[in-house]
């Protein structure tokens, strides 16, 4: 029996880096950032009371609670696409070195951070990409 063929779903479509872009003083949004598929943001609209999503992974390592926390982590990434991982076990210090080395990572000159940039077509490393999903014909028959 013939294994089947991983086939890449999407490509990204490397674009510039959105700290170099505010660095221009743009008067309009370039037309690649805006998205006509959904409702222009109302300016003056009060804003709503927001709590981002929280998941404890305890709970999604406990029998008795993993059900219900796998429906939330569903619902976060499906509503909200992040969230907010409590009771992972990784160390605050750590957590704050790595925020401290992204901090500093950002702070470099653009040239420097281009060693780490984007490949065409791939979705890893630095800087922003479009990601294009091309949809699969299914045949029947």
């Amino acid at each position: 029996m013939e294994s089947p063929k991983m086939e890449a779903i999407g490509s990204s479509i490397p674009v510039p880096s959105v700290q170099e872009l505010a660095k221009e003083n743009m008067v309009n949004v370039p037309p690649r950032y805006i998205r006509p598929d959904q409702d222009p943001p109302l300016i003056n609209a009060p804003l709503p009371s927001i709590s981002i999503p929280i998941i404890d992974m305890n709970k999604l390592l406990q029998q008795e609670s993993s059900a219900a926390e796998l429906e939330r982590l569903h619902s976060a990434c499906k509503d909200w696409g992040f969230f907010q991982l409590v009771n992972h076990g990784v160390s605050s210090s750590l957590v704050e070195k790595m925020k401290s080395e992204i901090k500093d990572f950002f702070k470099l000159p653009l040239e420097e951070k281009k060693r780490f940039w984007q490949e065409p077509g791939d979705v890893e490393g630095f800087g922003q990409s479009f990601v294009v999903i091309r949809r699969a014909e299914t045949r029947l028959g």
